[in-house]
This record gives structure tokens, C-alpha cells and sequence, in this order.
């Protein structure tokens, strides 16, 4: 598949951005990626990037070029099942480097990691150490499918001037955190809160992780959309100011 680009409004010089989207061996059999990634190329756009999508998700990082300002990943475990239709033999992709994604986190890069990323990327160590939580198979769960209770909380400057918000999604439950994380929205399942999205400030990166977001419906809520329009506004905002990586070693 040919790189997609949307034009980014903006008449300055535009940040370039690239969205990895669930292709292959990071496509699964519950998550429509072609068109959630749709979805958001257009907010990533309207927040000023220009836009490429890449479905040849190992390729694209490990030929991830030194102007990219964000990295969004849209894309899923790369152990999961397979889509009907899709060659477990000619899912494989290019072979895994890590090399261009540790240089761009040195130098600084804004990462957004949407729902399902909490799984995916596996055999990359350095967004394993960015994320600072994970899906972890028989800890992680989620309720089925429905309404969803979004509660902002804490004073990150993504969270400021937004509500409380309901919308149809599906809610991550039990993820697994593996260093120290911002929360800025939680949901409550069986009398407890559960973190839904945080934000990472690390060396000279910054990343969010977004648990909302499993089909477009979820993109449909205007209050999701304003909350990523916060988050796109504070992840261009690198190299970022803050101390050294924390240099988790992967769990």
C-alpha cells in the first residue's frame, strides 16, 4: 500500500507526522484499523501535521527520518489472531530494527499511542520503555462494547478546560504499568478506577497513551476529539524541556 498523506491547513512549514496503522502481522480480527486510522489522519491534520500513514509498520520504523515531530500508533498485537484472509506467512514484514525509533526519542519525538497500542509493537524495546504501561494477557481485560464514563482528573496542561464526557467505546481495564505515568482521564469498572490515558514526559520526548478509541464511534464524540487536540497541541511541543530517559529496562 502506498503511503496515504492528508494536507495539513496550516500555511507555515507544516510538522510531519506518521500514523502506523494495523496492517499484517498488526492486524487483528476486532479492530477496523484502515478506518480508525481515517479518522484520526484528519484530526492529526486539523492539529497541523502533515500526515502520512504507513501500513508497512516495521518498514516505516525502521526508516523513521530525523523530521518526523509525531508518531502515532494505531495498530495491534503482533501475536493476536490473524483477519480472515490475511497470510500468517506473508504477515512478517520487514525485519524489526529499533535503531531509528531510539534515535528519534533521543533527539526528541511526540508519540500518541491509541487503544490497542498497549499491545503492540512488542519486539521494539524503546516504545516499550516510552509507553509505561502494557496489555498484559491474562491481567488486562475490558467490559464489552458500550457506554463509556470518561473521568478527567489531575492538572496536566492536556487536562485543563475539559469535562467529564460519555461516549461508545471499549474500556481497558488491568493494563499493566511498568513506570511512572501523568494520568489525565480514568474509568470506574467494579467500584475501582482504572487509568484510560496518561502522558509521559521522557528525556527529550513526550508520548500519550489514549485506551479510548476501538472503532470510529469512538471518534464520533466531540469531547474525544477536543481531548486529542490537546494532546496533538502538547506532544509538537519537542525536544521537551525535562531530564534524562529513565532507562527502564523492558519487563
Amino acid at each position: 500500500m502506498s503511503p496515504a498523506t492528508v494536507d495539513s491547513p496550516t500555511e507555515a512549514a507544516p510538522m510531519r507526522a506518521i500514523i502506523l496503522s494495523g496492517s499484517g502481522r498488526y492486524a487483528d480480527p476486532w479492530h477496523p484499523y484502515p478506518d480508525t486510522t481515517e479518522r484520526l489522519a484528519a484530526i492529526v491534520g486539523e492539529a497541523g501535521f502533515d500526515v502520512e500513514v504507513r501500513d508497512d509498520v516495521d518498514a516505516a520504523l525502521a526508516t523513521l527520518g530525523d523530521d518526523v515531530r509525531l508518531l502515532v500508533v494505531n495498530a495491534g498485537d503482533p501475536d493476536s489472531p490473524l483477519p480472515d484472509g490475511v497470510d500468517a506467512a506473508a504477515s512478517d514484514g520487514a525485519a524489526v530494527d529499533d535503531t531509528a525509533l531510539a534515535a528519534a526519542v533521543d533527539r526528541g519525538i511526540g508519540i500518541l499511542a491509541v487503544h490497542s497500542a498497549a499491545s503492540s509493537l512488542r519486539d521494539h524495546p524503546t516504545f516499550h520503555r516510552a509507553l509505561g504501561g502494557r496489555w498484559e494477557d491474562d491481567v488486562s481485560w475490558h467490559p464489552p462494547f458500550g457506554e463509556a464514563r470518561v473521568h478527567l482528573i489531575g492538572n496536566h496542561p492536556i487536562r485543563e478546560g475539559l469535562e467529564d464526557f460519555t461516549l461508545e467505546d471499549e474500556r481497558y481495564t488491568g493494563l499493566r504499568l511498568h513506570d511512572v505515568i501523568e494520568p489525565i482521564a480514568e474509568h470506574e469498572e467494579g467500584g475501582f478506577r482504572y487509568p484510560l490515558v496518561w502522558a509521559r514526559e521522557f528525556g527529550r520526548s513526550r508520548l500519550v497513551y489514549d485506551a479510548l478509541g476501538h472503532d470510529t464511534r469512538s471518534y464520533d464524540s466531540a469531547e474525544h476529539r477536543a481531548l486529542l487536540a490537546r494532546a496533538l497541541d502538547w506532544l509538537s511541543h519537542v525536544p521537551a524541556p525535562t531530564g534524562g530517559w529513565t532507562g527502564v529496562s523492558p519487563a
